[in-house]
Order: structure tokens, then sequence, then C-alpha cells
């Protein structure tokens, strides 16, 4: 699965720095500091320039007039490095999970689960369980459960030990990785007054999660008390995520890890969500917001705006205000001296009094 120059000139839509660059091979990707002869590499950010002088890259992926070409790699300009090194990206992880259909022997399949084994794949020690319907192209890692009456869509990936609640809907090209949790019980517990102990409240809803979301390790999306939970097209949930019961995830939202979202939070399309931001529970974001990492959110967010700090603020307050706490230290030292040469002003003023009396 090597690729030429033509290759990766095709693959990214970029021109060749340097005509009379002579054929080459390349055979993987790596960063800047790490790539050996053989692999290509890209420059997406200045701070990396140093890096890029002393690559060992055959190939890199460069923007367009650069002030200096150090004499060793092919240069190909394009115009996102980052978005067309992806592409070179995508044709090495293609050529490393070749998908190839069929049933593992150690597989638990209901009989009335409807999957095509010569276009699917099932690994080992899966379990699926009655009514539950995958669709064609797709991939179910080793150990996964999948429920009653789940309908997983086409073209689905899998990785090891994903779990997938009952009548729970995934749509297309799906990536779940390892350990994910989709479906699992919200956090719905009442205080009985007449025995003073926690009754389960039963969750009886579902999650819906559309067409091309990403799904990373370990992450958990509750199932709604009653109705759906859902993630929208196009989403991106990172590693160590949990998504409380009934909320709504719009279209192509990022939320990065660590985040956790409360029970019926409603977050909007484009949003982008730091890491290790708490979303309080009945809340709604806005279209294109961005919250910065470690964010408290606990009221609603108008979309289109940046916000940071706990509670969550507009971003450049919430700067102002870490810029303030920081000289808080030294601003109680200053006080304490103001206030130590203001007593001495007073015994000075009444020494001076009492002399006059």
């Amino acid at each position: 699965m090597n690729l030429t120059l033509s290759d990766v000139l095709a693959l990214t839509g970029g021109k060749l720095h340097n005509d009379t660059t002579p054929e080459i091979s390349i055979s993987g990707v790596a960063t800047l500091s790490e790539a050996c002869p053989g692999e290509a590499a890209f420059l997406g950010n200045e701070k990396y320039f140093q890096d890029f002088l002393k690559t060992k890259a055959s190939l890199v992926l460069v923007p367009p007039a650069l002030p200096q070409y150090p004499e060793g790699p092919a240069y190909v300009e394009v115009e996102n490095p980052s978005l067309a090194f992806n592409a070179l990206v995508a044709h090495f992880m293609k050529a490393a999970t070749e998908f190839t259909p069929g049933v593992h022997p150690s597989a638990v399949i209901a009989p009335s689960a409807k999957l095509d084994p010569t276009k699917t794949r099932i690994g080992a020690n899966v379990v699926i369980e009655a009514d539950a319907v995958i669709g064609d192209g797709s991939d179910i890692g080793p150990g996964c459960v999948i429920g009653k009456g789940v309908t997983i869509g086409e073209s689905c990936k899998f990785f090891a030990r994903v779990v997938v609640r009952e009548r729970c809907v995934i749509g297309h090209h799906v990536v779940i990785q390892p350990g994910a949790v989709i479906g699992g019980d919200g956090f719905g517990f009442l205080l009985n007054p007449q025995t003073m102990t926690y009754d389960t409240i039963d969750q009886v809803g579902i999650v819906v999660i559309g067409n091309h979301v990403d799904i990373g390790a370990n992450t958990t999306i509750d199932r709604a008390r009653f109705g759906r939970t859902v993630i929208g097209d196009g989403s991106k949930i990172d590693n160590l995520v949990q998504i409380g019961h009934n909320c709504n995830i719009g279209k192509n939202t990022v939320i990065c890890a660590q985040s956790g979202a409360a029970g019926s939070t409603n977050i909007g399309n484009y949003v982008v969500v730091a890491a290790q931001v708490g979303l309080g529970g009945h809340l709604t974001v806005g279209d294109q917001a961005q919250i910065g990492a470690r964010a408290g959110v606990m009221g609603d967010l108008e979309g289109g705006k940046k916000y940071w700090g706990a509670p969550a603020c507009d971003a450049k307050d919430a700067a102002r205000q870490f810029a303030a706490i920081r000289k808080l230290p030294d601003a109680f030292k200053e006080l304490k001296a103001l206030e130590k040469k203001a007593e001495e002003i007073k015994a000075l003023i009444d020494q001076a009094v009492a002399g006059q009396l």
C-alpha cells in the first residue's frame, strides 16, 4: 500500500514544490520530529518550524510560499496541510484495517437477530440479542454486547467491549471506541419520605445516534427516562464523556474528554465543548457556542459566543476575572502594608493631639 508522489498529489490535491524531485515511495506517516526516511509528515503550525527544518521525512505537506525549504524531503503544497495529511492517514488506516466479513465461531447470535454474515464482521465473544438488526458493512469488535431490538446502520465500526443496550438506534457510519456504553440507565433515584431510602426511577427510553458520529473510549450515553437521548449527525464525542438521560446534542458538535452533561441538557449544532466542562441539567446551549476547558455551565448560554469559567460567562470577562484573582496575593500584601502604615499615621496623629491637649 505504498504511495508514489503521484498518489500523494492525487489524494491531497496538492502541488509539488519542486518539479525535479525524484520519484519516492511513502510507506507510512509520522510527526515531523519522529518521521524516518520513507514516511510523510506535515507542517500545520509555525511553532513546529524548527522540527520541520530538521525532519528526516521523505515527504512533507506544507502551506504555500514558505520562507525556507530544507534540502532532502519532497514538498507538496496544500492549502490545509493538516486536512490533507488526514487523507494519507486514512489511506494507511484502510490498509491496516481491511474489512473481511464473517462471524467468529465464539459469537452468540439470537435466531431472531437480522444480519448478513457475508456483509458484516462479528468478532470473538460478541453477543447479539433477539431482534437486533445490524446493517451491511458493519464491524462489531470482540466482546461487544448488542441488546434486544437494537438497530445498527450500515458501515459502522464498534471496537472491543462496546455495549449497546436494548432498543437503542445507531445510524450509519458510526464509530464507537472500546468500552463505550450506549443506553445504560440514567441516574434516576427519588427519596422515599416514608422509608427515607432512594427508590429507583425506571428508565424506559432509548438512545438515538445519528449518522457519521464518533464516540470515544469509555464514554457513556444514558438512555432517556422516557423518550430519547439524541446525538445528532456528525457529532464527535471524546473519551470519558458522560451524557445524561434525555440530553439532546445537535449536529456536528464536539465534546472533549471528561466533560459531562446532566440530564435534559440541550446542546445546539456546531458547539465546541472543551475538556472537563460540566453542564448542569435542564439548560440550553445555543448553536456555535464555544465553551472553554473546565467551565461550569449553570444556565442557558446564547449561541455564537465564547464562554469560560465557573460559572461560565463571556470568555473575555472570565479571563479578566482570572487575571485579577492571580493578583490577589500581592494585593493582599499591599493592603496589609497600607493598613500598617495607616495605623502608624494614626498613632502619630493621636500623639500630636495628646501633646496639644
